[in-house]
């Protein structure tokens, strides 16, 4: 199922990400699954949905409790609840935002002709702006990569060292951490998997970290990767910053 151009994954037995909502929607690490579990509002839903499926008031077994949510571990874990239980974390998000998904899930439900449609034309569409993107940050990259040269960074070690330092305050991990989680071999391109907004930021990033090698005339390996510790610390806060703001505004 696709909300916003993000896919919210469905298991085979209906069940829905909740991790993949709060994504789509743009929240930062705020009111997360775990967050709105912890509320006695998602235990009164999760205990009327229990009693409903079950017929029972209580003793549920561990494959009912599975039928309504379950949590799973790994690159492609997360939190899996009823739609039921879905809606209503979205309607903790916001409001707004749970009449937008709830009309989604029941076009998704209903087979809607037009919703495939248009799955297939923003794929295109996001297919041909990655390319573009793409082809950009290549020259970026070039930049950065010449400007550390320049600067007295060694190509290698040093270069991944740097490029490391930018994932890692950027994105949240290592190349080879970014690999793991996107099941990717250790040889692919991560460039060539990050989604079209990941690679807008790293290119965002590098180019920041150009301009702030030059402007405070870092030289050399550890000055270097500071400064590009820094940009992508400051892309990365000017992300979450907007994703509040967006969150105040659907609430």
């Amino acid at each position: 199922m696709l909300f916003k151009q993000s896919r919210i994954r469905v298991d085979d037995k209906g069940l829905v990400c909740l991790n993949d909502i709060h994504r789509a929607a743009g929240f930062s690490k705020n009111q997360t699954p775990s967050d709105w579990m912890r509320l006695d509002s998602y235990l009164k839903e999760y205990v009327v949905l229990l009693k409903r499926n079950t017929g029972k008031s209580r003793l549920w077994t561990k494959d009912e409790i599975k039928s309504i949510v379950y949590t799973k571990r790994g690159a492609d874990g997360g939190t899996w609840a009823h739609e039921n239980l879905a809606l209503g974390y979205a309607s903790y998000l916001s409001p707004a935002l749970a009449v937008e998904i709830r009309d989604v899930f029941l076009r998704f439900k209903k087979g809607d002709e037009t919703l495939h449609e248009e799955i297939r034309e923003n794929k295109r569409r996001r297919d041909e702006a990655f390319e573009k993107s793409r082809e950009i940050g290549k020259r970026v990259r070039r930049t950065y990569t010449d400007t550390l040269k320049q600067r007295g960074v060694k190509a290698g070690v040093e270069y991944a060292n740097c490029t490391n330092e930018l994932y890692k305050h950027l994105l949240g991990g290592t190349a080879k951490e970014l690999k793991v989680s996107k099941k990717l071999h250790p040889k692919a391109s991560l460039r060539d998997h990050m989604s079209l907004s990941e690679l807008a930021y790293t290119m965002a990033s590098e180019a920041l970290a150009v301009e702030r090698i030059e402007d405070q005339d870092a030289n050399g390996y550890s000055a270097c990767k500071t400064e590009t510790r820094i940009a992508a610390t400051t892309i990365r806060g000017a992300i979450e910053s907007d994703r509040k703001n967006r969150m105040q505004k659907l609430v």
